[in-house]
């Protein structure tokens, strides 16, 4: 790798297709975090160039108008956005943007933001389920067992007959109430922003939180990462759960206050289930790592074997949409 190359990380490697002949500018170009061929069906009336967050660039940025982030890269992600001049697109494989965000507001307007509503609900609705039933039924406690070859029987709580509450009830809220049906819970209380009705039951406003979380053995948060949401479950939130609840964090570090949650889970009081923390990664030696009655994962909720068919189709449908002039689907905001 050349001096120039290695000192401007932006610079296309020598490789690239931009130190090749042109590519047919006459077509819309979309950069996309997997290669063209191993998504079956993209319409033939655009370009497409492979870019996983991590090599070169695979083109010249400015040419871009359709650009899906690289899942998991947050800050490789957003660094060719401001070279992005004739952007029209940006689709993330994330349900939450708020990664995003800051870099849309520098964006010219017209330019449509796009989450990835559904391509989560199966796999995070799934470690919701996981982290639930772990945490009741103690595994965390018979795995140490097991690693110190003991045998520990004990008597655990069930889900069976248990009130849940899930705090964002979006597309994943309800896809961990799908999967909460058959484990025979006494109810299921719904919290989402605004209130609706739904088939299963009505969904509660945000304001109606101080009376539900009295009610609730198990509080799920889903919410996405908001101005409103950032320290939701705060000191008064969490003094109104019950004694014995269970807290259960699948949405992001921030909408839980660590420190009030620390001080609950040091007197024994309240139990947590995390896969986002707050700082996250979780750095060695932070106290939640050892606080009673806590069971962490490392931000797993999205990355299973679920996400990557539900990422191509995403792709696929909003590309022949873009390609269409069609409306898109998951707008969240358009820059203007």
């Amino acid at each position: 790798m050349s001096a120039d190359h290695s000192d401007n990380p932006d610079k296309p490697h020598p490789d690239s297709p931009l130190s090749g002949p042109p590519s047919d500018a006459s077509r819309p170009l979309a950069w996309l975090p997997f290669p063209a061929d191993e998504i079956d069906g993209l319409p033939d009336g655009l370009e497409y160039a492979h870019w996983d967050g991590e090599s070169d660039y695979p083109t010249d940025p400015a040419r871009c108008a359709f650009y899906c982030l690289p899942y998991m890269k947050n800050k490789e992600g957003v660094r060719p956005l401001p070279a992005m001049k004739n952007l029209s697109v940006v689709q993330t494989l994330t349900a939450g943007i708020d990664h995003v965000q800051p870099a849309i507001a520098e964006l010219p307007p017209g330019v449509r933001l796009c989450n990835a509503r559904g391509v989560h609900d199966a796999s995070t609705a799934e470690l919701a389920l996981t982290l639930i039933l772990a945490s009741l039924r103690g595994i965390p406690g018979f795995v140490r067992a097991q690693d110190a070859g003991q045998w520990k029987q004990g008597f655990r709580p069930a889900l069976a007959d248990k009130s849940v509450l899930i705090v964002g009830y979006g597309s994943i809220g309800s896809a961990i109430e799908d999967r909460l049906v058959p484990f025979e819970c006494e109810r299921v209380l719904r919290v989402a922003r605004s209130p609706r009705t739904t088939e299963r039951g009505p969904v509660h406003p945000i304001d109606d939180l101080s009376r539900l979380l009295p009610e609730a053995d198990v509080v799920v948060l889903v919410t996405p990462l908001t101005p409103a949401t950032r320290g939701l479950a705060g000191a008064d939130f969490l003094a109104r759960m019950k004694d014995g609840a269970l807290l259960v964090n699948v949405a992001r570090g921030p909408v839980v206050d660590t420190e009030a949650l620390l001080a609950e889970l040091e007197t024994g009081r309240l139990r947590a289930a995390l896969d986002v923390t707050d700082p996250e990664p979780l750095p060695a030696g932070h106290p939640l790592w050892h606080a009673p009655g806590v069971l962490i994962t490392p931000h797993v909720g999205g990355p299973s074997s679920a996400f990557l068919p539900r990422a191509k189709r995403l792709l696929r449908d909003q590309l022949r949409r873009f390609a269409a002039g069609e409306p898109l689907s998951h707008i969240v905001t358009t820059t203007g």
